[in-house]
Formats: structure tokens, sequence, C-alpha cells
């Protein structure tokens, strides 16, 4: 059975391995310890939320959260910028279960909503779409990078 629990600072040895297994699968060389500190900056400011599943007592998925604020609603939202599941725990669910407790996480603040950005080839796109999200194609998404400017 999967269990889904939000995380905290007390966690960070266990979400760790997979963020940093998550970055990985973006391109990025392995930095565990660099991978701590970020995280642990984000829950000393209080600048994220982690939803960590755990598959008999083994930490196998995570999805964070950042909060945003929407000038043209004037309400809050989430930003769900990770979602991540072990290799040998996909197909089984856990995405899902993740992504639905971010939905209630949500929900129970009482906020507008909540946005992702994914590559255009990403597979999961399929499970956001069953799951209620709506492709925003009346929007175009500008990056402005610092280091090239």
């Amino acid at each position: 059975m999967v269990k889904i629990v939000q995380a905290s600072k007390d966690n960070l040895k266990e979400i760790v391995p997979l963020f940093d297994q998550y970055r990985v699968f973006y391109g990025q060389n392995s930095d565990e310890e660099g991978a701590e500190h970020f995280l642990k900056d984000l829950f000393e400011n209080c600048e994220n939320v982690i939803f960590l599943g755990y598959k008999d007592e083994k930490p196998i998925g995570f999805t964070q959260l950042y909060k945003m604020y929407s000038s043209v609603s004037m309400e809050p939202f989430y930003i769900l910028n990770d979602l991540f599941v072990d290799a040998s725990f996909r197909n089984m669910g856990v995405g899902e279960m993740l992504l639905e407790k971010a939905k209630a996480h949500c929900r129970s603040k009482g906020y507008k909503g909540l946005a992702l950005e994914t590559a255009i080839d990403n597979p999961a796109q399929k499970l956001y779409e069953r799951l209620h999200w709506k492709k925003d194609d009346g929007f175009i998404h500008y990056f402005w990078k610092a280091s090239e400017s």
C-alpha cells in the first residue's frame, strides 16, 4: 500500500536521493549535497510544500509545490514544479496519488488552483489530462535567462 504524507525538513534524508534522481533525469549532474542545501533552505524559509510517497516505509516519489500569486484574480495558487516517481514504482498509480494529494492541499488552503509546465514530449501529459488538468493554449511561455544577457 502506498502512503502519501506532507514532508518537512525532518524528511530531508529521504527526499534528497529522490530529488537527486529527478534532477539527473532532467540532464543535471548528481549533487546530493547541493540538493540537501537547496531543499533545507526552502523548508527553513517556508517556500515549498513537498508530498512524499512511501511503499512499505520506503520513499518512492514526491511532488513539490511553490506558492505564487495572480495579480489579475488577486488569489494565491501553487506551481507544481516537480513530480517524480522512482522508476521501479512507475505505472502503479503513485504519480496520480501525489497529484491528487496536491489538489486536495490546494483546495484545503482555498487557493485558486495549480499550475505546471512540462516538456512537450513528457508522457505524463496523458496523466495530467486524465486528472482534469487543462492545457493552456491561450498564453505563450517566455523565459529570460540572466546568464545569456
